[in-house]
């Protein structure tokens, strides 16, 4: 078994296949535990911080979740706004007063490093909810839980990243674990939004297969998933260069009749425009489950981060 306890969680090239497998595993048992009572004792006593410096719905709501379905609790900090920031106080420091009232913290923050800068100066684990246009590693593993109920296995699966690959730290922290299963990828955007290079470099050195295209149709009919992204609005300094993306991607009806086959879509969510609320029932949709399943894999990463799985 692959042992987590006591550690950062920060970036998705930090696990192993065998971590994964043990993070499913875990998140699996969570499920089935959750289907016979509300909640579990097996963190009671423990204290989980959530330091939200970014706007977040899924993210602090499933973590808090989590932790209370395992019978811990929760001390919450819902803006920099309302916090010591405000003041002028460094994450760093944030941190580490936070720390000596919780056993583990969930930060999500608008600058790449912030969680870093936090568990580098934290007595306690840290878990990174964002950082800015750099990674979300706890999505990623959301992500592959939800892609092995879907479709049964992670193993050599073709799989298009669609939207915002620039700034999308959903997807840089998802294609480390794909490349770990051999996928093969489609990065689907508009050229000002490309995957950024240093990631796709690293993984055709894994000797991952990577087709850069704007043409989503194409893509598709290569591919098993479709992992959609909005166009982050907020990323852009410039309005005009928003107004010149938005909406450049939409899966509709329309469009998946011209795939002519079954696909399983995905979406880290919010979304704008870019999936049709009319496709909400079709049976490949399954970003709403995707959400669901963030609270069993939570679940698996905290009781394992303090060592109780």
């Amino acid at each position: 078994m692959a042992s987590l306890k006591g550690k950062d969680i920060l970036h998705g090239n930090q696990f192993t296949k065998k971590d994964i497998d043990t993070i499913i595993q875990n998140a699996a048992q969570f499920e089935k535990e959750l289907k016979k009572k509300d909640s579990l004792s097996l963190l009671k006593g423990k204290v989980l911080a959530t330091l939200f410096f970014e706007p977040s719905t899924r993210t602090r709501l499933s973590f808090e979740t989590a932790m209370q379905r395992l019978g811990g609790s929760v001390i919450s900090m819902a803006s920099a706004e309302s916090s010591s920031a405000a003041k002028g106080e460094t994450v760093a420091d944030t941190a580490r007063t936070v720390s000596q009232y919780a056993d583990v913290i969930v930060i999500r923050h608008p600058r790449i490093g912030s969680a870093k800068e936090a568990a580098d100066a934290a007595d306690v684990p840290v878990i990174n909810a964002g950082d800015g246009a750099g990674q979300h590693p706890t999505q990623a593993l959301l992500d592959v839980y939800t892609i092995y109920k879907e479709l049964g296995s992670l193993k050599k699966l073709s799989v298009s990243m669609v939207g915002d690959l620039k700034n999308g730290r959903t997807v840089h922290a998802l294609v480390e674990l794909l490349a770990l299963f051999g996928a093969k990828l489609y990065f689907v955007s508009p050229s000002l939004l490309k995957m950024p290079e240093e990631i796709t470099l690293r993984l055709k050195e894994k000797g991952i297969e990577i087709i850069e295209t704007e043409d989503l149709l194409e893509a598709a009919f290569g591919s098993d998933l479709l992992y959609v992204t909005r166009i982050q609005k907020e990323r852009f300094t410039d309005p005009t260069e928003y107004e010149r993306v938005k909406g450049s991607y939409v899966v509709d009806q329309k469009f998946l009749d011209s795939v002519k086959k079954k696909l399983t879509i995905m979406h880290p969510l919010p979304r704008v425009d870019e999936i049709n609320p009319e496709i909400d029932t079709y049976p490949g949709a399954a970003y709403f489950r995707q959400v669901r399943n963030g609270v069993f894999v939570r679940m698996a990463l905290l009781a394992m981060v303090l060592g109780k799985r």
